[in-house]
């Protein structure tokens, strides 16, 4: 493989490192013939990200060698992060950016084509691994809220740093409230705050989805993804379903690049409904308590729990992405990320 990114695309590409740098530690890197795939899972596979740049990204773009088979590899991140850590220097001072596989050597080979005819050159070793690929299918999600990633990058900004989760559901006079998610503990006496922010209907560039419905979600990932979005001055459009489903989000933006990112809804108990705040919601802020549909795998009893213990989580995959033209869309399932999976998360 070897690809030549050029001019303004060589901070465009560090952007989507810094993104994907935010959710996981390992940088799945795969060329296809559709472009060069960029993807990353965090520890838990709570969360899957993904950036594909289209060979119009690039001036110069091989998938593979003719007549062999292109490589898969995984990185660390933060050996691929330290090429592109400052991006204010990419922008000043980096022409060119020369990135190449080579399969014998084992070595990811990433030049930088600097002013003044100076060339920095990174050896960064990988492993062979499995395609990284996740199910999500936005179609059959019937809400739907598109709004410029400004909007919701603000709406997140009053939300601490240290907050795992938010809730985000449709209020009463068709607002979108996003509040802080606290899991209930039957013997904690301590009230923790609350941060909840409320947007207007006239925000939105759409907003398809009745009153009442409400999802929760891992906050950092999403702000990985808002991260990339902003410098982007994207739209989101986000879909989702009843809670335990696969929510969607997509950017739309440049025809030669394609994002996206997966979280994962926390749901409590053998019915998959969410588990709720310890503090009611808003007025007309109710979940919906409907279950979404499962899995064969979660078809099995669930294993019986010790009176007086918490109920077992159980994680579904939510989808949290940017499709930037729907050309690139996927048209059918792709191999499943990670099954469904239950324990103490």
């Amino acid at each position: 493989m070897k690809c030549l990114v050029t001019g303004g695309n060589v901070k465009v590409l560090g952007k989507a490192v810094h993104s994907l740098s935010r959710i996981g530690d390992e940088l799945y890197l795969e060329p296809l013939e559709d472009g060069l795939s960029l993807r990353t899972v965090n520890s838990s596979r709570s969360a899957y990200a993904c950036f594909l740049f289209a060979p119009l990204f690039f001036q110069q773009y091989q998938a593979a060698t003719p007549g062999q088979d292109p490589l898969r590899c995984k990185i660390l991140m933060k050996s691929f992060l330290s090429v592109f850590r400052s991006l204010a220097m990419l922008e000043k001072t980096v022409e060119k950016c020369c990135i190449s596989l080579n399969g014998r050597s084992s070595r990811l080979v990433v030049q930088l084509h600097c002013k003044y005819g100076v060339r920095k050159t990174h050896n960064l070793s990988f492993q062979d691994c499995e395609s990284l690929q996740a199910v999500f299918d936005p179609a059959l999600c019937p809400h739907v809220l598109r709004a410029p990633a400004r909007v919701l990058g603000e709406a997140v900004l009053p939300f601490p740093p240290a907050l795992a989760e938010v809730t985000l559901g449709i209020g009463r006079g068709r607002r979108v409230i996003l509040r802080s998610y606290q899991e209930e503990e039957a013997d904690s006496t301590v009230k923790a705050m609350v941060t909840e922010m409320s947007i207007g209907e006239e925000d939105f560039q759409q907003l398809q989805a009745q009153e009442g419905v409400a999802i929760t979600f891992c906050l950092k990932e999403f702000r990985g993804l808002l991260s990339f979005a902003e410098s982007a001055n994207l739209s989101l459009s986000i879909y989702f379903d009843a809670p335990g489903s696969t929510p969607h989000l997509d950017d739309f933006a440049f025809d030669d690049i394609d994002s996206y990112m997966i979280a994962m809804e926390t749901s409590v108990g053998s019915e998959g409904s969410r588990a709720l705040p310890s503090i009611s919601l808003s007025p007309g802020l109710q979940p919906h308590c409907s279950p979404g549909p499962c899995s064969e795998e979660e078809d099995d009893a669930e294993p019986s729990t010790v009176p007086g213990t918490p109920p077992p989580k159980k994680f579904r995959s939510l989808f949290f992405g940017s499709i930037l033209a729907p050309a690139h869309s996927p048209q059918g399932p792709s191999p499943v990320l990670a099954e469904d999976s239950e324990g103490e998360g």
